[in-house]
């Protein structure tokens, strides 16, 4: 249940590789189909309206971070559509929101919570300079194995608590990103099959994304993580105070 919005976007990219909607482009299309999509999950109370906004935040960011990319040539957006800014369609952003519909949903559904969270500045800090690393590696020496050794130092005492039914489970917060992370990686190779966008190495061909890859959606995880989890902890002190 928690999948419900990723899996509806790896379907439409899937159906609109095969199937043509006269007189629409696709990029134009998977945008219209996504937003009703999110309507109906917002309308239908699979989605609340705080979850919706920070969907809406995770685009924004997503939607920046692809527009930059693809200006430095790191992949491509082909097609024709009429909602292109800079190259880049704008149902992009949603891939990205849509690891933030899972983490809420997830967060919710499991009645999630976190022991030995460092806290707003350490992981604002570090959130901070794992997405800036994305911008400024094209420039400057990749710091991203030296962020890793920092996630694993940051988070080290913060475990993930949550429950399956009766049942309550525990796990290490690093090990819940790279699971995640590595999801996230067989998810763009099924995006990338179905030309959402296409790497350098897969413009003759179609091939595996690079296992490197992997250490990018880790990285871009622990950001979510930190959104959502500060998010959910400023709404609780709220209810509390309230």
């Amino acid at each position: 249940m928690s999948c419900i919005f990723p899996i509806a976007i790896f379907g439409t990219l899937a159906l609109s590789g095969v199937i043509d909607v006269p007189f629409v482009y696709r990029y134009d299309a998977i945008l219209f189909i996504l937003l009703t999509v999110q309507y109906v999950m917002y309308r239908s109370g699979l989605e609340t309206w705080d979850e919706i906004k920070v969907i809406c935040i995770f685009h924004c960011i997503g939607l920046l971070l692809e527009i930059y990319k693809v200006s430095m040539g790191s992949w491509s957006y082909p097609e024709s559509g009429l909602t292109k800014v800079f190259g880049v369609p704008l149902y992009s952003g949603f891939m990205y929101a849509s690891v933030a519909s899972f983490m809420c949903q997830v967060w919710r559904r499991l009645k999630m919570d976190m022991t030995g969270w460092p806290g707003l500045t350490s992981a604002g800090f570090l959130g901070g300079a794992i997405y800036l690393n994305f911008f400024t590696h094209h420039f400057i020496p990749d710091f991203r194995w030296w962020l890793t050794a920092l996630v694993l130092i940051v988070f080290w005492k913060t475990w993930i608590i949550y429950r399956v039914r009766t049942v309550t489970y525990r796990m290490p917060l690093t090990l819940a990103f790279f699971i995640v992370g590595f999801f996230i990686w067989l998810a763009e190779n099924i995006a990338t099959f179905f030309n959402a966008w296409k790497y350098p190495d897969q413009y003759q061909a179609w091939q595996v994304v690079s296992f490197s890859k992997i250490s990018s959606w880790f990285l871009l995880v622990i950001i979510s993580v930190i959104i959502v989890a500060q998010l959910k902890h400023v709404k609780a002190n709220r209810i509390t105070k309230g």
